[in-house]
Protein backbone atom coordinates (compact mmCIF):
# COMPACT_ATOMS: atom_id res chain seq x y z
CA UNK A 1 0.00 0.00 0.00
CA UNK A 2 1.20 3.48 -0.86
CA UNK A 3 1.09 6.67 1.15
CA UNK A 4 -1.88 7.71 -1.02
CA UNK A 5 -3.80 4.62 0.06
CA UNK A 6 -3.03 5.37 3.69
CA UNK A 7 -4.00 9.04 3.39
CA UNK A 8 -7.21 8.08 1.60
CA UNK A 9 -8.08 5.64 4.40
CA UNK A 10 -7.25 8.19 7.11
CA UNK A 11 -9.33 10.88 5.36
CA UNK A 12 -12.31 8.54 5.05
CA UNK A 13 -12.12 7.56 8.74
CA UNK A 14 -11.88 11.21 9.81
CA UNK A 15 -14.88 12.10 7.62
CA UNK A 16 -16.79 9.21 9.24
CA UNK A 17 -15.95 10.78 12.64
CA UNK A 18 -14.22 7.54 13.68
CA UNK A 19 -11.31 9.50 15.25
CA UNK A 20 -8.50 7.36 13.80
CA UNK A 21 -5.08 7.58 15.43
CA UNK A 22 -1.57 7.11 14.06
CA UNK A 23 -1.58 3.75 15.86
CA UNK A 24 -4.76 2.75 14.01
CA UNK A 25 -3.10 3.73 10.74
CA UNK A 26 0.06 1.80 11.61
CA UNK A 27 -1.94 -1.31 12.54
CA UNK A 28 -4.21 -1.13 9.47
CA UNK A 29 -1.32 -0.94 6.99
CA UNK A 30 1.39 -2.81 8.94
CA UNK A 31 3.71 0.18 9.00
CA UNK A 32 5.69 1.71 11.85
CA UNK A 33 4.13 4.29 14.14
CA UNK A 34 6.78 6.72 12.98
CA UNK A 35 5.72 6.22 9.32
CA UNK A 36 2.07 6.62 10.30
CA UNK A 37 2.89 9.91 12.03
CA UNK A 38 4.79 11.06 8.92
CA UNK A 39 1.64 10.34 6.86
CA UNK A 40 -0.43 12.48 9.24
CA UNK A 41 2.20 15.22 9.09
CA UNK A 42 2.16 15.05 5.26
CA UNK A 43 -1.60 15.61 5.31
CA UNK A 44 -1.12 18.66 7.52
CA UNK A 45 1.87 20.27 5.83
CA UNK A 46 1.68 19.26 2.18
CA UNK A 47 -2.07 18.87 1.71
CA UNK A 48 -3.19 21.58 4.14
CA UNK A 49 -5.53 19.28 6.04
CA UNK A 50 -6.91 20.92 9.22
CA UNK A 51 -6.16 17.83 11.34
CA UNK A 52 -6.41 18.11 15.11
CA UNK A 53 -5.76 15.40 17.67
CA UNK A 54 -8.57 14.88 20.19
CA UNK A 55 -7.29 13.64 23.53
CA UNK A 56 -10.89 12.92 24.54
CA UNK A 57 -11.48 10.60 21.57
CA UNK A 58 -7.90 9.38 21.19
CA UNK A 59 -7.70 10.20 17.49
CA UNK A 60 -7.80 12.80 14.74
CA UNK A 61 -10.59 14.98 13.39
CA UNK A 62 -10.84 17.93 11.02
CA UNK A 63 -11.33 21.35 12.60
CA UNK A 64 -13.13 22.46 9.41
CA UNK A 65 -14.47 20.59 6.36
CA UNK A 66 -11.70 19.32 4.13
CA UNK A 67 -11.54 17.73 0.70
CA UNK A 68 -8.47 15.85 -0.48
CA UNK A 69 -6.84 17.47 -3.50
CA UNK A 70 -5.77 15.79 -6.71
CA UNK A 71 -2.31 14.30 -6.19
CA UNK A 72 0.40 13.74 -8.72
CA UNK A 73 3.59 11.84 -8.09
CA UNK A 74 6.72 11.77 -10.19
CA UNK A 75 9.33 9.15 -10.97
CA UNK A 76 11.67 10.22 -8.19
CA UNK A 77 8.99 9.82 -5.50
CA UNK A 78 9.57 6.68 -3.46
CA UNK A 79 5.89 5.78 -3.44
CA UNK A 80 5.77 5.81 -7.23
CA UNK A 81 8.46 3.16 -7.33
CA UNK A 82 6.34 1.03 -5.00
CA UNK A 83 3.37 1.40 -7.35
CA UNK A 84 5.44 0.55 -10.41
CA UNK A 85 6.96 -2.43 -8.62
CA UNK A 86 3.50 -3.73 -7.80
CA UNK A 87 2.55 -3.46 -11.47
CA UNK A 88 5.27 -5.84 -12.74
CA UNK A 89 2.82 -7.81 -14.84
CA UNK A 90 1.85 -4.68 -16.78
CA UNK A 91 4.13 -3.39 -19.54
CA UNK A 92 5.17 0.17 -18.65
CA UNK A 93 7.07 2.26 -21.17
CA UNK A 94 9.69 4.84 -20.20
CA UNK A 95 7.27 7.63 -21.12
CA UNK A 96 4.69 6.20 -18.76
CA UNK A 97 7.29 5.95 -15.99
CA UNK A 98 8.01 9.67 -16.33
CA UNK A 99 4.78 10.58 -14.66
CA UNK A 100 2.05 8.49 -13.11
CA UNK A 101 -1.05 10.21 -11.82
CA UNK A 102 -2.48 8.88 -8.62
CA UNK A 103 -5.72 10.34 -7.51
CA UNK A 104 -7.42 10.44 -4.19
CA UNK A 105 -11.16 10.84 -4.42
CA UNK A 106 -12.76 14.24 -4.22
CA UNK A 107 -15.67 14.74 -1.88
CA UNK A 108 -18.65 17.05 -2.19
CA UNK A 109 -21.90 17.65 -0.37
CA UNK A 110 -24.95 17.93 -2.63
CA UNK A 111 -28.49 18.97 -1.82
CA UNK A 112 -30.78 16.64 -3.75
CA UNK A 113 -34.49 17.19 -2.99
CA UNK A 114 -35.71 14.52 -5.44
CA UNK A 115 -35.59 10.92 -4.11
CA UNK A 116 -35.44 9.46 -7.63
CA UNK A 117 -32.26 11.43 -8.30
CA UNK A 118 -30.78 10.18 -5.03
CA UNK A 119 -31.41 6.62 -6.20
CA UNK A 120 -29.88 7.44 -9.60
CA UNK A 121 -26.74 8.89 -7.98
CA UNK A 122 -26.47 6.25 -5.22
CA UNK A 123 -23.18 4.88 -6.61
CA UNK A 124 -21.54 8.25 -5.86
CA UNK A 125 -23.19 8.83 -2.48
CA UNK A 126 -21.16 7.75 0.53
CA UNK A 127 -23.24 9.31 3.31
CA UNK A 128 -26.77 10.55 3.84
CA UNK A 129 -26.80 13.85 5.74
CA UNK A 130 -29.65 15.90 7.24
CA UNK A 131 -31.89 18.17 5.15
CA UNK A 132 -31.65 16.09 1.94
CA UNK A 133 -27.89 16.60 1.75
CA UNK A 134 -25.59 13.81 0.61
CA UNK A 135 -21.82 13.38 0.74
CA UNK A 136 -20.42 12.08 -2.54
CA UNK A 137 -17.00 10.77 -3.60
CA UNK A 138 -15.74 10.90 -7.17
CA UNK A 139 -12.48 10.59 -9.09
CA UNK A 140 -13.02 12.99 -12.00
CA UNK A 141 -14.30 16.53 -11.57
CA UNK A 142 -15.49 16.85 -15.17
CA UNK A 143 -17.21 13.47 -15.18
CA UNK A 144 -18.93 14.22 -11.87
CA UNK A 145 -20.15 17.62 -13.06
CA UNK A 146 -21.28 16.05 -16.34
CA UNK A 147 -23.35 13.53 -14.40
CA UNK A 148 -24.95 16.31 -12.35
CA UNK A 149 -25.78 18.35 -15.44
CA UNK A 150 -27.09 15.41 -17.44
CA UNK A 151 -29.37 14.30 -14.61
CA UNK A 152 -31.53 17.36 -15.30
CA UNK A 153 -32.52 17.37 -11.63
CA UNK A 154 -32.53 20.24 -9.18
CA UNK A 155 -29.17 19.58 -7.52
CA UNK A 156 -27.20 22.16 -5.55
CA UNK A 157 -23.52 21.81 -4.68
CA UNK A 158 -23.43 22.75 -0.99
CA UNK A 159 -19.67 22.34 -0.71
CA UNK A 160 -16.90 22.75 -1.64
CA UNK A 161 -17.20 26.24 -3.08
CA UNK A 162 -14.48 25.63 -5.68
CA UNK A 163 -16.56 22.83 -7.24
CA UNK A 164 -19.61 25.09 -7.53
CA UNK A 165 -17.40 27.75 -9.14
CA UNK A 166 -16.02 25.16 -11.59
CA UNK A 167 -19.56 24.11 -12.55
CA UNK A 168 -20.54 27.72 -13.23
CA UNK A 169 -17.39 28.25 -15.33
CA UNK A 170 -18.10 25.13 -17.42
CA UNK A 171 -21.74 26.08 -17.92
CA UNK A 172 -20.84 29.67 -18.84
CA UNK A 173 -18.28 28.46 -21.40
CA UNK A 174 -20.75 25.95 -22.87
CA UNK A 175 -23.42 28.66 -23.26
CA UNK A 176 -20.90 31.11 -24.75
CA UNK A 177 -19.51 28.52 -27.18
CA UNK A 178 -22.97 27.50 -28.36
CA UNK A 179 -24.76 30.83 -28.57
CA UNK A 180 -25.56 32.40 -31.91
CA UNK A 181 -23.34 35.38 -32.47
Amino acid sequence: MTVNDRIQWLHKKICEEAYPSAIDLANKFAISRRQAQRDVDKMKTQLGAPIIYSHTHGGYYYSTRFTLPYMQEFENDSDLHDVISSMREIEITNAERGMLQLQLPYTAVLNIPDRATVIELRSLITEDLPNKNYRCEFQSIELFLGILISSGAKIKIVEPDWLRTRLIELATNAIKNNSDE
